[in-house]
């Protein structure tokens, strides 16, 4: 998150500073104040707007994936920003020339281009690689919940049933078979009544009709 918020930053300076740096005659080309041009669009507004976007993401992005996304936009945007310069010439473009004396001309171009866009790109980087890999925590929390999950899932196999009594022996050996008394069969009736044994018997000496 604090890399994201940096690079957010980054691209807010990259983007602002040709039109607002003129007024303290600081920046490249005329001294002109908000002037829009299609070079300062392409070298400038572009690779600030892939900055801030990518710190945008990697602050409010949950996923790793999109986070990776966010990490590279970023470095697409400060690596744009150190090269831009160099190319824009092949197509009779550039910022113009930097105002000021040698040492102004230095700190123009390490705020602009070239510096802006290392510090992002180390950033953006440091991000990344901090996605790609997974960390101590991550592993020991992935472990515990794994751990939980499994042992949640054997103690609900193992639970015996409502209104089912475990005898101390099954109990102790963690069975989940019925108990001893429920494995037997019903008890024979002891006992019956004198009158209903009479009256099978007195049924049974009656002949069958056929």
């Amino acid at each position: 998150m604090l890399n994201g918020l940096l690079l957010v930053l980054l691209g807010l300076w990259g983007g602002f500073i040709p039109f607002v740096g003129p007024y303290f005659s600081f920046g490249f080309g005329s001294t002109a104040t908000w002037d829009y041009t299609s070079d300062r669009l392409v070298l400038s507004i572009l690779p600030a707007i892939a900055v801030a976007l990518g710190g945008l993401i990697l602050m409010i992005s949950a996923v790793r994936p999109v986070a990776m996304v966010g990490s590279w936009l970023a470095i697409a945007g400060g690596l744009w920003f150190v090269v831009g310069t160099m190319i824009a010439p092949l197509w009779g473009g550039g910022p113009g020339r930097a105002l000021g004396g040698q040492t102004r001309q230095i700190a123009e171009h390490l705020s602009f281009f070239q510096g802006l866009g290392a510090i992002t790109i180390l950033l953006a980087a440091t991000a990344l690689g901090r996605f790609l890999v997974v960390g101590v925590r991550e592993a020991r929390r992935a472990e515990a919940e794994h751990a939980a999950a499994a042992g949640g899932a054997a103690g609900g196999e193992e639970r015996p049933e409502r209104g089912t009594a475990v005898p101390e022996g099954d109990r102790s050996k963690g069975s989940t078979a019925a108990p001893q008394w429920e494995r037997q069969g019903p008890p024979q009736q002891a006992r019956r009544e004198p009158g209903e044994t009479h009256e099978r018997r007195w049924h049974a000496s009656l002949p069958r009709r056929r």
